[in-house]
């Protein structure tokens, strides 16, 4: 887990919102990208933050990534 509570709300609200404006024809096709960040928040897990070495999570704050 590398996503905290309020990213992951944050996630979970935009990418919902994006998928629900694409299939109502509002935004067109590209707003079915807002899979990524639903499927990001709903796993609590985003593999840009693991290659940046970031952490939302305060629980695994203290786990350093290697670079």
């Amino acid at each position: 887990m590398n996503v905290g509570l309020l990213d992951r709300s944050i996630r979970i609200v935009l990418g919902a919102a994006l998928i629900a404006l694409a299939y109502f024809d509002i935004i067109g096709v590209w707003g079915y990208i807002g899979a990524i960040p639903l499927f990001t928040g709903l796993v609590k897990w985003c593999p840009l933050y693991t290659l940046l070495g970031v952490q939302t999570c305060p629980v695994h704050a203290h786990i350093k990534y290697e670079k």
